[in-house]
């Protein structure tokens, strides 16, 4: 995060403004000071050295000069954005990851999907129904001697399915049901992933505003001390329009880091399903400490969608076995009784399908070449697993190295140069346009140092999600 108080301390400081005649008094009488003062004394340099002298104490009067109401208009608008940021409510990365899991719609409509593959196996399971059949007819005597009535027939069929096929349909539904398990756990460890990585990126888009508002903080300060000289004439006119310049681009950055702040806050609202606050703060921050050791256990094979994957592979096998061994569906077992006026039939029998001219060559290999699939499938993403942890991995140290290179290095000498630039400005060594350019080198640092540790958190987070440590909802 950036910190006020180290731009507060490189601030040059603040010349309130003042009316040109107060300002044309003080150098007036300055000069007629410094006049008598080399009539008296022979011996006194050129006059070419008093400029720096003149220039210094017309900076001591204009520091004596009351604040404008501009700078005050300013000053309270800060406070009053500073007291409303504090009476915002204040969330840790938990809560809001609770709030997530809790209402986020996609999440809810995955999980339901568990209630559906346990209805699956419950219709796998399933016994056939027996079959019920009943007849009614008349019989007419044709030849002498035959019997004329009603006839009335009923049956029975019980069909026995292959206990081969209806195993294989069981064990397929249940696999089904292990991988919706496992396909809620990979949708959960993912989501926690975007949530977290999306609140660091609000943090990051709020440190980005604090560092515009510095800037712009700043850049009023130096337009101030700009504009001093130019209406004392020891500027040119040219100064003064590039701070304005420097101004208007300061204030434009402003408002985009603003309208960023807000779309990231807007995008964790969304994904809780707007039950989160609409202003609210999050205790977290880009400097938060990474626990290297815990780094070393990570294993992509604990990846919850490798999980998912192999259910896949066994509802395959299982899908495969069942076709095969439906050339044989099973038998039925049929009884049934026909009474006629002067008989009455009872009959038993047996019926099973023969695979002579259907072998179901077509759904098993239909079901092979699924089963082929889902194996290359896990195979692959297996690959990818690991070469994604080793990415993470580099990533991970890189931005490491780069928080460490900007923060030590860069960011110093970034702040040595400002005050060099600022006190040969104010000795009338330099121009505006170095100091200027010296603020914009250490503004442009300070975001490549917010966007390191915003990446070292992202890797960090990437390889959780590569471990699949966000699948457990108790471990949050």
């Amino acid at each position: 995060m950036v910190n006020p108080t180290v731009l507060a301390g490189m601030a040059p400081a603040r010349f309130p403004s003042f009316s040109r005649k107060a300002l044309q008094g003080a150098i007036c009488s300055l000069l007629v000071g410094w006049s008598a003062g080399a009539s008296a004394q022979a011996s006194q340099p050129p006059m070419t050295q008093a400029a720096p002298a003149a220039a210094a104490a017309a900076e001591a009067a204009a520091a004596r000069v009351p604040v404008t109401p501009k700078a005050a208009s300013t000053a309270s608008t800060a406070s009053v954005a500073s007291a409303a940021a504090q009476r915002l409510p204040q969330l840790s990365l938990n809560e809001v990851v609770r709030a997530v899991l809790d209402h986020n719609p996609d999440l809810r409509a995955v999980e339901q999907s568990r209630t559906t593959a346990r209805a699956g196996v419950v219709s796998a399971s399933a016994l056939p129904n027996p079959k019920l059949e009943w007849n009614q007819g008349r019989n007419s005597a044709r030849v002498p001697g035959a019997a004329a009535g009603t006839v009335q027939g009923w049956a029975v069929a019980l069909p026995i399915e292959n206990p081969a096929v209806r195993g294989a349909r069981v064990e397929a539904a249940k696999a089904g049901e292990q991988g919706s398990v496992h396909f809620v756990a990979t949708t959960r460890n993912a989501l926690v992933a975007q949530v977290r990585l999306r609140a660091y990126e609000m943090v990051l888009r709020e440190a980005e505003v604090e560092a515009a508002k510095e800037a712009v903080r700043l850049l009023e300060q130096a337009h101030e001390r700009v504009r001093v000289r130019v209406d004392s004439g020891e500027a040119a006119r040219y100064e003064i329009i590039k701070a304005d310049a420097e101004i208007i681009q300061a204030r434009q950055q402003e408002q985009t880091a603003r309208l960023r702040a807000e779309q990231a806050q807007l995008s964790l609202g969304r994904l809780a399903a707007g039950q989160l606050p609409v202003r609210f703060r999050l205790d977290v921050s880009l400097e938060d400490p990474l626990r290297i050791e815990d780094m070393g256990e990570i294993d992509p094979m604990e990846h919850p969608e490798l999980r998912q994957l192999k259910a896949e592979v066994e509802r395959a096998q299982a899908r495969l076995d069942g076709a095969k061994a439906s050339r044989w569906p099973g038998v039925e077992l049929r009884y049934g009784q026909t009474r006629e006026p002067d008989v009455r039939l009872n009959t038993v029998g047996v019926s099973i399908q023969i695979p002579l001219l259907d072998q179901h060559r077509g759904p098993i290999d239909e079901a092979a070449s699924e089963l082929e699939r889902a194996r290359l499938q896990l195979e692959g993403r297996q690959i990818e697993l690991r070469q994604q942890t080793l990415q993470a991995w580099k990533e991970l140290e890189m931005a490491r190295l780069r928080t460490q290179a900007l923060s030590q290095g860069s960011v110093r000498e970034a702040e040595s140069a400002l005050r060099v630039a600022e006190a040969a400005y104010r000795f009338g060594e330099r121009g505006i346009l170095d100091v200027l350019d010296a603020q914009r080198v250490l503004r442009s640092i300070r975001a490549d140092l917010l966007d390191a540790r915003y990446q070292l958190q992202a890797a960090r987070i990437q390889l959780e999600y590569l471990a699949g440590r966000y699948d457990d909802p108790s471990a949050l």
